[in-house]
Formats: structure tokens, C-alpha cells, sequence
């Protein structure tokens, strides 16, 4: 990852993403890129080339709302992607996030002592877990790194059997909330870039936070469970999200829930 022109990178990547008929350009003749040119971009976006050259790379790193406006609509980014593209341009690194989680969140966490939940930090660290989310699967113990399980540990493609759209999304959350100017997530992007599926998955410069959802898991005991996941953020330390699972009320993932020990 090229922590030190994320925003330029972004920029090319969603650049080469963009067919041109979506945007109304003729692609006659041979083209010797993916996607728009730059010359085509920044008569979309209203900017002149030179500026474009050097928001691409990373000379300007800091570009006007009214700009990335501009640009998020020309590259056709969704909010999430939008939200990103702003979050790139900001002034720097945010603040590390809080490792420890408060006394109250602990008792809330047992209280759910009939469905996983556990916390996580926005490097997709597990803080803390109550019981039955570490008896669903190791990789929500605390100290494991999420995105790392999903694509280094092969238990994770028997665990989802919808592994390629868990990977994806995980993918597409960890660029979204993670702060890539952070050296710990730099770090662990390098570490990750050595897995060809995720090398594959970051180049394409999605972004999707984690949302409420249901997610499929093969538990090596009670079988296949079909769960709800919710993501609460935590009020005093916003950089911590707890997620639950729950099932449907008599469903057979609710079963095969209250077996889980």
C-alpha cells in the first residue's frame, strides 16, 4: 500500500473504473488505458489536467470541497466511496484508537450470554468477546485481527461458505474504516498484500463499512447457522464497534445456537 499518496492512488484506481460510455465519451479508436483518461476526467470534474497530474501524484494532497465534489461525481462514487474520497483529502492520521473497553461494555457483552458479540476497533482488532462468540469461531478471540484471519487462516473458507462475498466486504470495511495512514494498518496491509485474493480485492479500491446484515457461518459442531449481524458503535470511544449475532426466533439457526458451549 502506498501510504504516502493514498489519495492519488484512489483517484487512478477509480479512474480505471469508469467505461467511458458511462460517461457519455466516445471510445472510438485504440485506448491505451482502463477506463477514463486523465484528460477526460478533468474536463468531467471541471479541473484542468495539470491539477489532476498532480492530485495523481500526491503533489497536492488537499484538494477544495467544491474539487472533490466535483471529482466524487465524475468517478461515479456511491456515498460510501464519497465519504472516502473526503476522508483521504483530510488533514492527516486521526488519533490511535482506545485498546481498552469499559467495565460497562464487558457486563453488556456476558449480558447477550444467548448470542456472539464481541468488540472490535476500527483495524478490525477483537477487544473483547463474551462466550458464545468465541465458541463460534476462533478468529473472535481477543487479540485476533479479523481481515487477517478471513484471508491468511484456512479455517475461514470452511467457517463461510459464502467466503468470496466475506472476503470482498471485508476488504471493501477495512478500507473504509480503517485509518490507512496509520503504520499499524500499513503494516498489516503489507502483510496481507502477500495473499493474491486480497492483493486483487484492495486494488480495486472499494469501500463498504461493516452494516447490519446476515452472514452465513459452518460451525464444526452444530452445522450451519444463518445470522443477523449488527454493528453498534460504542458512545465515549467511537473508534469501537461492538457486533452482534442473533438468529430468528425458532429458526433452526437459533437451535444450533443455543447448542453452541
Amino acid at each position: 500500500m502506498a501510504a504516502d499518496n493514498l489519495l492519488g492512488d484512489f483517484l487512478k484506481a477509480r479512474r480505471g473504473r469508469v467505461a467511458p460510455a458511462d460517461a457519455a465519451i466516445s471510445a472510438g479508436g485504440r485506448r491505451r488505458v482502463a477506463g477514463l483518461r486523465r484528460e477526460e476526467l478533468a474536463r468531467l470534474a471541471g479541473i484542468s489536467e495539470p491539477y489532476l497530474v498532480r492530485l495523481e501524484q500526491g503533489v497536492d494532497r488537499h484538494p477544495s470541497p467544491q474539487v472533490l465534489r466535483s471529482l466524487a461525481q465524475a468517478l461515479r462514487l456511491d456515498a460510501d466511496a464519497c465519504a472516502h474520497l473526503h476522508a483521504l483529502a483530510g488533514p492527516g492520521p486521526v488519533p490511535p484508537s482506545r485498546t481498552e473497553v469499559s467495565a460497562d461494555v464487558h457486563r453488556l457483552l456476558d449480558a447477550w450470554a444467548d448470542r456472539p458479540a464481541y468488540v472490535r476497533d476500527r483495524g478490525f482488532d477483537v477487544l473483547a468477546a463474551n462466550k458464545k462468540a468465541r465458541a463460534l469461531a476462533p478468529m473472535y478471540e481477543p487479540g485476533s485481527n479479523l481481515v487477517r484471519a478471513v484471508f491468511l487462516d484456512p479455517a475461514s473458507r470452511r467457517l463461510f461458505p459464502d467466503w468470496a462475498e466475506v472476503a470482498g466486504q471485508t476488504a471493501a470495511a477495512l478500507r473504509a474504516e480503517a485509518d490507512l495512514r496509520d503504520p499499524r494498518t500499513v503494516r498489516l496491509v503489507a502483510e496481507l498484500e502477500t495473499d493474491e485474493e486480497f492483493r486483487r480485492l484492495w486494488l480495486r479500491h472499494e469501500t463498504r463499512p461493516a452494516r447490519d446484515e446476515l452472514k452465513r457461518f459452518t460451525h464444526p459442531v452444530v452445522g450451519g447457522l444463518a445470522l443477523r449481524r449488527q454493528a453498534l458503535t460504542v458512545g465515549g470511544a467511537e473508534q469501537q464497534v461492538i457486533i452482534v449475532y442473533q438468529a430468528t426466533a425458532g429458526s433452526p439457526s437459533e437451535a444450533a445456537l443455543a447448542a453452541l458451549a
